[in-house]
């Protein structure tokens, strides 16, 4: 079971509070236990998470749930691993520690740093790791929203992207997001995230070698070795897919891999690539359909499928139905998702 530090729900009471909502209620129907909130050392379950996060916002009928919440949290809901995001050397150095120890936070979100065709471009792809996709908009908008303010604590306060992703469909009004994040926002794009400017990510920050040392290693001490290997390739499988490049040889360049090696890996972690695109592709699929409004055509594409009829044959496999057909389930079923 996947899970996440209780300082992700730092600050919730309160909101929920002041938008006439009753926290002890929600955290208590979601399964989580008050004393949990905010408090670092705690594990919450990361679908408990979602859960209070999600009806929080129905609850209070508040439809920017989760950008309000993140503007209440910072770094430092990460512990260790911010500490040693701040002391790094330059911010994609800092990036580099939330890529490799994310999973001392949550093993079930990741962040990475993808290259663009444009090599003055870069998107940082911020994503939730789950075995079953469900619709979590708001959950996404707040780690957007706290991603946003790690990167102007780190580049200033000013700082704006060139664009925000977010894999939904909007919330509230598109102005909204602009005066929010500052940037283009992008609806029922394939991953959450941010482009940036290239040269941003090469911008030096007072780097304490002390204490950077002295955190990385601490870091190092509590993420097993190894731990996320599988959800790396599983990230870069997600950027891949829609260009036809995912192959075993080009992912395991990704990571200065021979082929083989990274076969060894994933057995290591009993699965293999084949498995690991086919289950990208059934949560993608799932997301898709249950969450936006993509065409079946589109969606295709995004799954790196030559065919649409190749993404019905392989809704049959996953849902036992067809696309357009699990797309009505799940509207029918809405209520019951988390």
């Amino acid at each position: 079971m996947s899970v996440v530090r209780g300082t992700a729900l730092s600050n919730y009471p309160t909101l929920v509070a002041e938008l006439g909502g009753d926290p002890a209620g929600l955290l208590r129907a979601a399964g989580v236990r008050d004393q949990d909130v905010g408090n670092y050392d705690a594990f919450i379950p990361i679908r408990a998470t979602l859960r209070a996060i999600e009806s929080a916002a129905r609850s209070t009928a508040t439809p920017d749930f989760g950008r309000q919440l993140a503007q209440r949290q910072g770094i430092e809901i990460l512990g260790p691993v911010g500490v040693a995001a701040r002391t790094a050397a330059t911010v994609a150095d800092a990036l580099a520690i939330f890529t490799t120890f994310m999973a001392a936070y949550s093993p079930a979100i990741a962040l990475n740093i993808m290259p663009l065709a444009d090599p003055q471009r870069s998107f940082i792809a911020l994503e939730f790791l789950l075995d079953e996709a469900s619709p979590y908009p708001q959950t996404t908008e707040l780690a957007l929203g706290v991603s946003l303010g790690v990167l102007r604590l780190l580049l200033g306060a000013d700082y704006t992207a060139l664009a925000v992703h977010l894999p939904h469909d909007p919330l509230t009004p598109k102005a909204d997001y602009v005066q929010y994040f500052g940037c283009t926002p992008y609806f029922a794009e394939r991953t959450a995230g941010f482009t940036v400017r290239a040269a941003d990510l090469d911008r030096p920050l007072h780097r304490d070698d002390v204490a950077h040392r002295a955190v990385v290693d601490y870091l190092n001490s509590i993420t097993p070795v190894g731990a996320g290997i599988v959800e790396s390739v599983r990230t870069i499988v997600r950027q891949l897919l829609p260009t036809g490049a995912a192959t075993l040889d080009v992912v395991a360049e990704q990571f200065h891999l021979h082929p083989k090696t990274l076969q060894r890996r994933l057995a290591h972690e009993a699965t293999t690539f084949a498995a690991l695109i086919d289950q990208v592709r059934k949560d993608a699929a799932d997301r898709y359909l249950c969450t936006t409004g993509i065409s079946l055509s589109h969606l295709a594409r995004e799954l790196g499928y030559a065919e649409q009829s190749v993404l019905t044959r392989s809704c049959h496999r996953w849902f036992g139905t067809g696309p357009a057909a699990y797309r009505n389930q799940a509207r029918l079923a809405a209520p019951a998702r988390v």
